[in-house]
């Protein structure tokens, strides 16, 4: 009988083999996701990162703050959305302060990117997540900002 979990080299670790992780799928999708792709500098690792989170961060705020079903709704979205990026980049930027431990080889990712093992990386890939974290999050107001208004109701209209 084979096991369905086991260890991945040292069991000692605790990195453990199971067929979530160690599928051929899992790895090509982790190891396509830019924090962990090959050949990137920290910038465009901050910058895609960013973009993405500013992007997905504006439509909660906006739609379910208590601001929603108000003129203002959008606006409160993107200023919120800004802000919290503001406050991660702070918190990206407290790390790269401090001694950033070198990254780990796991069994997902066996070639983790050397760039992110020292403060100065750090602090690149922070201040790229803050100038793409606010354009993420003003394209999705722009883009909500759009097809809320009247793009909607002109395609509406041609059926």
């Amino acid at each position: 009988m084979t096991e369905v979990v086991k260890p991945a080299g040292d069991p000692q670790v605790g990195n453990l083999a199971t067929p979530i992780n160690s599928s051929p799928f899992t790895k090509a999708l982790i190891g396509n996701l830019p924090a962990y792709r090959g050949g990137l500098s920290p910038q465009r690792r901050g910058l895609e990162i960013g973009m993405a989170h500013g992007y997905l961060l504006f439509g909660p705020f906006a739609v379910t703050s208590q601001f929603r079903n108000t003129p203002v709704a959008n606006v409160v979205g993107l200023i919120e959305a800004i802000i919290l990026v503001t406050i991660l980049t702070v918190c990206l930027s407290l790390y790269a302060g401090t001694k950033p431990n070198k990254p780990i080889s796991t069994l997902t990712n066996p070639n983790p990117p050397s760039s992110l093992g020292d403060s100065e990386g750090w602090s690149e890939f922070a201040g790229s997540f803050l100038i793409g974290g606010i354009g993420g999050a003003a394209f999705a107001y722009l883009v909500y900002t759009v097809f809320s208004s009247g793009v909607m109701e002109t395609f509406g209209n041609l059926t």
